[in-house]
């Protein structure tokens, strides 16, 4: 296996495969507040990893692609960083990307939890979403988690309201991500607001985010578990590459930079005697091994990068 980009060939050939007559297809971009659900839902939704999820609000920090493909229809879903007060370069730029991700998309999904309740994000969410001119489909999420069930009514009652900026929701879609509960129904509902087309990606195809890309994702995900509460946001992973082992066919290559905001900060990575960074890098060797089908040889180094999160240089180095 080597490292690639967007597979072109493989598109392409996604738009020339046979389709059944009246074949949907487009982009469908889930926006929300941060820790809403919308990576928890876009994995369920694709049926495998694309996206890492944890506790963490403001864990996604790009827009991936997620592919589900059925007989009647392909879906290509855009999981986006969770719209917020910007409090930092970073954040602005996250805001900016979540913005022009909305641009070009058929459909967008305003992903709600309903568990916690709906909020004045919410409400200002649905108020930027009035100005995108694409239909909007709600989608209360986290279900299993309200109890009594009759506490469900009047938190879609509430959501409903908050459609009156849009001329009202295309659709309201009750699910759980955690659970699966109801998500084939959100595909049927998502499937019938798409217009007719072609396949845009080949059958079988899941994601078109680079290996590096993924490889880094999964890294900061173990750091985060680890990390706890006590640095998430100031650390970032870069990979430059993923690659064959020059002696080895059945080894890949993954060299990757932990990038952390202070000297102070180092130690916390890395734990005492080095097990901490061990740990976490541990856990994303075991499931890159899984995803790539391949033994993985990870090498970690921690560096700082000072104040990156509002150094605009830094952020460019980093990919933000």
């Amino acid at each position: 296996m080597v490292e690639r980009e967007l597979d072109v060939d493989r598109v392409l050939a996604g738009l020339h495969e046979p389709v059944l007559p009246g074949h949907r297809s487009g982009l469908i971009a889930l926006v929300g507040r941060p820790n809403t659900g919308k990576s928890t839902l876009l994995n369920r939704l694709v049926g495998t990893k694309v996206a890492i999820v944890t506790p963490v609000p403001g864990t996604t920090r790009n827009a991936i692609r997620g592919v589900l493909t059925t007989e009647a229809a392909q879906l290509v879903f855009l999981d986006t960083p969770g719209l917020a007060r910007p409090r930092t370069l970073l954040s602005r730029r996250l805001n900016d990307l979540v913005r022009d991700t909305w641009a070009g998309v058929h459909l967008l999904c305003l992903v709600t939890d309903v568990a916690a309740g709906i909020g004045q994000g919410d409400a200002y969410l649905a108020r930027e979403l009035a100005d995108a001119d694409t239909p909007v489909v709600a989608i209360a999420n986290k279900v299993d988690r309200i109890s009594p069930k009759e506490r469900l009514l009047p938190a879609l009652v509430q959501l409903e309201e908050l459609g009156a900026p849009l001329g009202g929701f295309a659709d309201i879609v009750p699910v759980s991500a955690e659970t699966g509960d109801n998500v084939p129904r959100l595909v049927e509902v998502l499937t019938s607001h798409l217009p007719e087309g072609p396949r845009l990606f080949a059958r079988g195809e899941v994601s078109d985010q680079p290996e590096r890309q993924l490889a880094a994702e999964i890294l900061r995900e173990k750091l985060i578990a680890t990390a706890e509460d006590e640095l998430p946001h100031s650390i970032a992973v870069t990979v430059d590459e993923v690659a064959p082992d020059p002696e080895r066919a059945d080894l890949l290559r993954i060299d990757a930079v932990i990038h952390v905001e202070r000297e102070s900060q180092k130690p916390i990575v890395i734990g005492r005697g080095g097990q901490q960074l061990k740990a976490a890098a541990t856990a994303a060797r075991t499931e890159l091994e899984v995803i790539f089908g391949a033994k993985v040889f990870l090498s970690t180094h921690v560096r700082v990068a000072k104040e990156w999160q509002r150094d605009p240089k830094q952020l460019g180095r980093l990919g933000y």
